[in-house]
């Protein structure tokens, strides 16, 4: 059985489907844990620099960074926002995990970097102190990060 379809009703067809990718690419987004687990791992990782010996501190980044990279090739996708999205690879942004990864290297630098300023001015716990504010930052720093990612998404499927 052959349905005609009109051209207009072709045109509304594909524009419905070109709305409908650029709803699922303003879905992108990390796990809502995501963010929080960092942030969490990095204050505990500063409690330890301060008060630990030197090899639990050591022990523990090896550790943080094991689970980090099991879980990070899922999580920074972008493609699994949630346990019920799973956004198709051609919407979400290759270049996605690799500014996350950029982001978190120059989070660690600017840890490190508030840590040796705090130590030389004779703070008590400065990786402490550090991985607190650095915290802070990829707490606000990563979600807007993604909404950029986000942003970029959506142009791209407006392009495509």
């Amino acid at each position: 059985m052959a349905h005609d379809i009109s051209s207009t009703e072709a045109s509304l067809a594909l524009e419905a489907i070109q709305q409908r990718r650029r709803e699922v690419a303003a879905s992108i987004n990390v796990p809502g844990w995501y963010w929080p687990f960092l942030a969490a791992g990095w204050v505990a990782l500063g409690i330890l620099a301060d008060f630990t010996p030197a090899w639990v501190s050591a022990i523990a980044t090896l550790a943080f960074g094991a689970a980090h990279s099991a879980i990070a090739p899922r999580a920074m996708s972008g493609r699994h926002p949630s346990s019920r999205v799973s956004i198709h690879s051609d919407l979400a942004d290759r270049q996605m995990p690799k500014v996350i990864i950029l982001f978190l290297i120059g989070m660690t630098a600017l840890t490190v970097g508030i840590a040796l300023l705090l130590n030389a001015d004779g703070a008590r716990h400065p990786a402490t102190l550090a991985s607190v504010v650095v915290a802070a930052l990829v707490l606000t720093g990563g979600p807007s990060l993604m909404a950029w990612l986000r942003a970029r998404a959506v142009r791209s499927a407006r392009r495509g």
